[in-house]
């Protein structure tokens, strides 16, 4: 199934960009005329015919909409410090929207090898993994901030520069979780199984929103992980395999999904 990207779809016409354009008309042959499927990105799929086949700026007219189009029942925030290896962090970005999730934010912690993260190019791998997943909804990213920023802000609402994707309103409706390393003896840690199960299961009507915290290769640092537990985040294990940091973001993203399945 062939998917296109619209950067507006408004009064009943999908528009694509120079990139998506060039794709569908150049490479891909399509004319005026014919029927494509294209989607917003924030949801919703639609089944266009193009109408203007100019490959650097396409136009379909839109003939039936599919709202939640490829969308799972949750809303997933995972926070994870780029690694070293920038093609690493890159395959967490592709591996965990092909999952299905929200929301990326890279945050820098005080162990962090790589102290400056670009989004663009991951940004770009987002949206090709949303499109060869058949979804509809293209995950957010963040610019990086520092963890413990990232821990306070969890508190507050947020919204993206388009006002996508607010959090919900009540601080007790999101699960927050927090994936290090070490054992503290005061807070023991807990499967990312049983949190999901204790959060979600005893409180039905909780709006079903997750934020987990994944660290750098070093771990996160006793102050830091300290800092997490004061904002109410739990301490999570993902087994007893040691992961790396992209293994260990993409396996806590797959628990998730397999909850609620």
């Amino acid at each position: 199934m062939e998917i296109f990207y619209a950067y507006e779809v408004e009064g009943g016409i999908a528009r694509l960009d120079a990139e998506e354009s060039g794709h569908c008309v150049r490479v891909l042959r399509h004319r005026a005329g014919d029927e494509i499927s294209v989607i917003d990105g924030l949801g919703s799929m639609y089944r266009c015919r193009l109408s203007d086949d100019s490959p650097k700026g396409a136009s379909a007219e839109v003939l039936e909409a599919f709202p939640r189009w490829g969308s799972h029942p949750y809303h997933l925030t995972v926070a994870c410090c780029p690694t070293k290896n920038n093609e690493r962090f890159e395959w967490f970005v592709e591996k965990a929207t092909e999952v299905g999730v929200d929301r990326i934010v890279p945050v820098i912690g005080e162990r962090s090898e790589r102290k400056v993260y670009k989004t663009d190019r991951a940004a770009r791998i987002a949206l090709s993994a949303t499109k060869q997943s058949l979804k509809a909804h293209i995950p957010v990213i963040d610019e990086p901030l520092s963890v413990r920023a990232f821990i306070d802000s969890t508190d507050k609402p947020w919204n993206d520069d388009n006002g996508r994707h607010a959090r919900p309103d009540r601080a007790s409706a999101t699960l927050k979780l927090i994936a290090y390393c070490f054992e503290d003896d005061t807070h023991p840690r807990i499967s990312i199984k049983d949190a999901l199960s204790c959060h979600f299961d005893r409180a039905e009507r909780v709006e079903k929103s997750v934020i987990i915290l994944i660290g750098p290769e070093g771990d996160f640092s006793p102050e830091e992980a300290r800092h997490a537990l004061e904002a109410g985040f739990i301490p999570v294990h993902l087994g007893t395999s040691r992961l790396r940091t992209e293994t260990a973001a993409v396996t806590a993203a797959e628990a998730v999904y397999f909850h609620f399945l």
